[in-house]
């Protein structure tokens, strides 16, 4: 089940990228960004990604977004992401259907209403939606119809209608409200047939909800705090996890990033038009 032993103090932004069939992701509070048995040291926070071709990611920094260069481990900036907000961080993100990026950023201590989410589409970066305290649970209905994120703190998943380019053309709607429980929604990923699979911080779980917010079911993993789901494997049907280790115990599990099979069919994950 523990897929890599790397401990991660923030592990979050698993990415699988279709063309290298190769799983990447963060380790936020150690600028750090993985893949098996490798990983390369960033001077600040990093914490999401997605492809624009075989060889070449974009990343997202506190300050940027950037173009990565996996083979030679160089980066440059493609455009600037709240750099002149000393208080902000990236944080969760991810491709749409039509090639844009999606970014929401944070307080670095997690400072109340500092973020926001931007996309970037095209050359262009504009923002979204403001103000957001933990931006997280940014995915896509396969039809790239319709977005999805939540503000963690919130418990409510909201959705929004998208237009032919992927830019929101209407405001954001309640779509999974889990106010009244213990679950907080983290990273999130949308399969094949338009389910949401929700990691949710302090339940160790990774959630199955069906397009009309039904439970469908869970995956537990043996780390409380998991961040971020993300289908891999040959068949997109395994799904891993990224978990944290901050604030918990040392043990053998908490932070480490985990894979279980699945009779689910994930999408793979969309290039990046720069």
């Amino acid at each position: 089940m523990i897929f890599d032993d790397i401990q991660c103090q923030l592990g979050e932004g698993p990415l699988w990228h279709p063309t290298r069939n190769q799983l990447f992701w963060f380790d936020i509070l150690g600028h750090r960004l993985h893949t098996k048995g490798k990983h390369w040291q960033f001077d600040t926070y990093v914490s999401a990604a997605s492809w624009v071709d075989d060889d070449t990611l974009i990343v997202a920094s506190a300050k940027a977004l950037n173009r990565f260069d996996i083979t030679s481990g160089e980066h440059s900036e493609i455009c600037a992401l709240d750099a002149d907000n000393n208080i902000t961080r990236s944080n969760d993100g991810r491709a749409d259907p039509q090639g844009g990026f999606w970014i929401g950023t944070m307080g670095i201590n997690a400072e109340e209403n500092a973020g926001a989410i931007y996309r970037y589409y095209k050359g262009e970066l504009r923002q979204l939606f403001t103000p957001i305290t933990i931006s997280n649970a940014i995915c896509f209905a396969p039809d790239g119809k319709t977005a999805y994120f939540t503000d963690t703190p919130t418990q409510k998943i909201m959705r929004v209608s998208l237009d032919a380019d992927g830019w929101p053309n209407g405001e954001p709607e309640l779509h999974l409200d889990l106010r009244g429980t213990d679950d907080r929604p983290d990273g999130a990923v949308i399969d094949q047939d338009g389910n949401m699979w929700n990691a949710q911080w302090g339940r160790g779980r990774v959630a199955g909800y069906k397009p009309d917010g039904t439970f469908i079911k869970a995956f537990e993993f043996p780390a409380p705090q998991t961040t971020c789901p993300s289908f891999g494997g040959k068949d997109l049907s395994t799904l891993f996890c990224t978990s944290a280790a901050t604030g918990l115990p040392d043990n053998d599990t908490n932070g480490k990033t985990f894979q279980t099979e699945t009779d689910i069919k994930g999408q793979a994950e969309h290039r990046v038009i720069l």
